[in-house]
C-alpha cells in the first residue's frame, strides 16, 4: 500500500476539503439510513400488522428522533383515516430524506473533483519540475519515450485507478460503519452470523488482485517503448525512406504494439474478475442470511419481527454496493500502484548535481578557469583522466580530438552539466561547486552542434531565459549575430513562428537565432560545441562571422574539427583517450608532428 501512502502526501494539501467531504458522506449515509428505516412502519401499515399488537417502527430508534416519530405516528393512527394519513407522512419523510440524501452526496462529489484534479495536477508538476533538474546524464540513459509516458499514460493510470480509490476509502467506510450500526441494533445475533462471510470474501478478492501491479507494470514499460519508436521514427523519417526501412521499422512496431495487447488483455481480464466475485459473493451471503435470520423470526422468543428482518435485509442489500465498490477500487488501488512506483521512482530519482546550502553567487568573471586532477567517469567506465589545463580570462581555448576523446564532457564540467568523479573545476580560484548553480551558469553561454529551438516565436527563443529582454536588445542582438538579414525577410519579423525544433528555418538560419540567444545574454565565458560543423560552405560563413561577432571580449571554449575556427586560438588543447596530448599554438602542434597534425592532415584531405 506504498502508493497509497505517495497519494495521502499529496492529499496533505488539501485539508479543509478533506474533512467537507468526509463530514458531507457522513450527513448523506445518514439521511440514506433514515429512508431505510421508513421500512418497517411503512410495512407495518400495508399488512395491518399494528392491528395484532405490533409496535408501529423499529427496534433501531436512532437516539430519540425516530421513537419520536413512530410515537406520533401512533397518535395519527387514533383518528379518522389515520392509517391513510400516517402512510402519506412516511412516503413525505422517505422523499425528503432521500433528496436530503443525494444533496449532500453531490456536494460531497462537488468538493472531491478539485482534490482529485488537484493531486494529478499536482504530481504532473512535481515530474516537470523533476525532468528540468535532473542532470544531462539521465537524459543520455533513459529513453524520451518512456520518460513521456510517464508524465501521459502513467498519470493517466492513477487518475482512472488509483485516485478513484479516494472516492471509495471515504465515502463507503462511512456507509458501511453506518449501516452496520443499524444492523447490530436491529439484531446483533443476524448481524455476528453476517460478519464470518465478510472476511472470507475479502480474502478471495485480495488473492486474485496481487498479481495485477506486476502485470500492470509491464504494460507501462511497453507503452514507453512504443512512444520512444514513435519519436524515433518520426524523427528519422528521412533515413527510414532513403534506406527504404518502411517494412523493417513497421514490423519492429508490429511486434512491439502485439505484445502489448496481449499484456494488456491479462491484465483486463483478472481486473473484470472483481465485479462478478465481488458479486456471487455477495449473493451468496444474503442467501445465507435470508435462511439464518428467517429462522430467528421463526423462533418468536429472539424478538425479531418480520418487519425488522425485512429492514435489516434492506439495508444489508445497501452494505453489498459499497463493499462491492471497495473490492473494485482494491483491484484498481492494485493497477495504478504499478504507475505510482513509475513516477515514484522519477520524483524521487536522486540529483548527482547538488548545491551546498551554504554555495555563494557569483556575479562576474575576473581571471581564469582552471581544471586541477579533473577525472570523469560516467557507468564505470573512465571518460576524462587527470585532466590539468588553466584558461585565463580573455583566452580562446580550443578542444580538438576524435570523437569519444572527452572533447564535449570536458566543457560540460564548466557549467556543472556533469560533476567531476575526482579532482576540481576552480574558477576565479574557487571550486564552482561553492557557487550558486544558476549563478555559475548566468556567466556562460552555450552554442551547440545541434541548433535547439521550440516552437515559438524567434523573439521567445532569442530572449530564453531573458524573457524582460525589449525589441530593441533583441534586434542588436540579431544584427551582431547576422541572423538580422533572414529575419527581416519575415512577413511578422521576429515574431515569426520558427515550426518545432525550427523547422521553418534552415539549418544556418536556425544556428544564427541559437547565437544571438548566446549574444543576447552577454556572458563573460562562451562556450562552442561544434558550431558550424554541419552547416554548408555559404551558411558556414554567416555563422562563422556571427561567431567571431560573438567572441569578442569573452573567453571562449571552442570544440571543433574545422581548420579555420581553431587555428587562430589561444591555445590549442589535443583531446586522446581522455587525456591531454598535445597543447599549444596551430603552428607548434604543426611542428610536433603529433596526434594534431594528423587530424589536421585528414581534415584537408576531406
Amino acid at each position: 500500500m506504498r502508493s497509497l501512502a505517495i497519494i495521502f502526501n499529496y492529499i496533505k494539501k488539501y485539508p479543509q476539503m478533506v474533512m467537507g467531504y468526509f463530514m458531507l458522506n457522513l450527513f448523506s449515509a445518514l439521511f440514506s439510513l433514515i429512508s431505510l428505516t421508513m421500512l418497517a412502519p411503512f410495512l407495518t401499515l400495508i399488512f395491518g400488522l399494528e392491528n395484532e399488537g405490533n409496535a408501529l417502527g423499529s427496534r433501531f430508534k436512532f437516539g430519540n428522533i425516530l421513537g419520536a416519530f413512530y410515537q406520533y405516528l401512533g397518535e395519527i393512527l387514533q383518528s379518522d383515516d389515520g392509517r391513510i394519513h400516517a402512510l402519506g407522512l412516511i412516503c413525505i419523510i422517505m422523499v425528503a430524506t432521500i433528496i436530503l440524501k443525494n444533496i449532500f452526496l453531490y456536494a460531497a462529489l462537488y468538493l472531491l473533483t478539485p482534490i482529485r484534479n488537484g493531486i494529478i495536477n499536482d504530481m504532473r508538476n512535481d515530474m516537470f519540475g523533476k525532468i528540468l533538474q535532473l542532470p544531462i546524464g539521465f537524459f543520455n540513459e533513459q529513453r524520451k519515450g518512456d520518460i513521456m509516458s510517464r508524465l501521459t499514460n502513467d498519470l493517466q493510470d492513477v487518475e482512472f485507478s488509483t485516485i478513484s480509490f479516494l472516492e471509495s476509502f471515504f465515502r463507503e467506510p462511512v456507509l458501511i460503519i453506518c449501516y452496520l450500526f443499524a444492523m447490530v441494533h436491529l439484531s446483533p445475533e443476524l448481524s455476528i452470523f453476517l460478519l464470518f462471510f465478510l472476511p472470507l470474501s475479502g480474502l478471495i478478492i485480495g488473492r486474485i488482485g496481487r498479481s495485477l501491479k506486476k502485470v500492470s507494470s509491464v504494460v507501462q514499460i511497453k507503452l514507453g517503448e512504443i512512444l520512444s519508436t514513435i519519436e524515433e521514427t518520426l524523427g528519422g523519417m528521412r533515413i527510414i525512406k532513403a534506406f527504404n526501412a518502411e517494412h523493417q521499422q513497421h514490423e519492429r512496431f508490429k511486434n512491439q504494439n502485439e505484445e502489448l495487447l496481449k499484456i494488456k488483455n491479462s491484465s483486463i481480464r483478472r481486473r473484470d474478475l472483481a465485479s462478478p466475485v465481488s458479486e456471487t459473493l455477495g449473493i451468496f451471503s444474503v442467501c445465507c442470511v435470508l435462511y439464518y435470520g428467517g429462522r430467528l423470526v421463526l423462533k418468536t422468543e429472539v424478538g425479531l419481527s418480520g418487519q425488522d428482518f425485512l429492514t435489516f435485509i434492506v439495508i444489508f442489500t445497501q452494505v453489498i454496493n459499497p463493499l462491492k465498490a471497495f473490492s473494485t477500487a482494491s483491484y484498481n488501488i492494485q493497477k495504478g500502484a504499478a504507475s505510482i512506483e513509475r513516477i515514484k521512482q522519477l520524483i524521487d530519482k536522486e540529483e548527482s548535481i547538488k548545491e551546498d546550502p551554504q554555495s555563494i553567487s557569483i556575479d562576474q568573471f575576473q581571471d581564469s578557469i582552471e581544471f586541477k586532477n579533473v577525472s570523469f567517469s560516467y557507468d564505470n567506465k573512465l571518460i576524462l583522466h587527470n585532466i590539468n589545463l588553466n584558461i585565463k580570462k580573455g583566452q580562446t581555448i580550443a578542444l580538438v580530438g576524435s570523437s569519444g576523446a572527452g572533447k564535449s564532457t570536458l566543457a560540460d564540467l564548466i557549467p556543472r552539466f556533469h560533476d567531476c568523479t575526482n579532482g576540481e573545476v576552480l574558477i576565479d580560484g574557487v571550486d564552482i561547486k561553492k557557487y550558486k548553480i544558476k549563478s555559475l551558469r548566468n556567466l556562460m553561454g552555450i552554442v551547440t552542434q545541434e541548433p535547439i529551438l521550440f516552437n515559438d516565436t524567434i523573439k521567445a527563443n532569442i530572449s530564453l531565459g531573458k524573457e524582460d529582454a525589449t525589441d530593441q536588445q533583441i534586434e542588436k542582438a540579431v544584427s551582431i549575430a547576422n541572423a538580422h538579414h533572414f529575419i527581416d525577410q519575415k512577413e511578422k519579423g521576429i515574431y515569426t513562428m520558427v515550426g518545432e525544433r525550427g523547422s521553418s528555418l534552415s539549418g544556418g538560419e536556425r544556428q544564427r537565432v541559437t547565437i544571438a540567444r548566446a549574444v543576447l545574454k552577454n556572458p563573460p565565458i562562451l562556450i562552442l560545441d561544434e558550431a558550424t560543423s554541419s552547416l554548408d560552405t555559404e551558411s558556414e560563413k554567416w555563422v562563422q562571422d556571427a561567431i567571431f561577432n560573438l567572441m569578442k571580449d569573452r573567453t571562449s571554449i571552442i570544440i571543433a574539427h574545422r581548420l579555420s575556427t581553431i587555428k587562430h586560438a589561444d591555445e590549442i588543447v589535443v583531446l586522446h583517450e581522455g587525456k591531454i596530448a598535445e597543447k599549444g599554438k596551430h603552428d607548434e602542434l604543426m611542428k610536433l608532428n603529433g596526434i594534431y597534425c594528423k587530424l589536421v592532415a585528414m581534415q584537408q584531405m576531406q
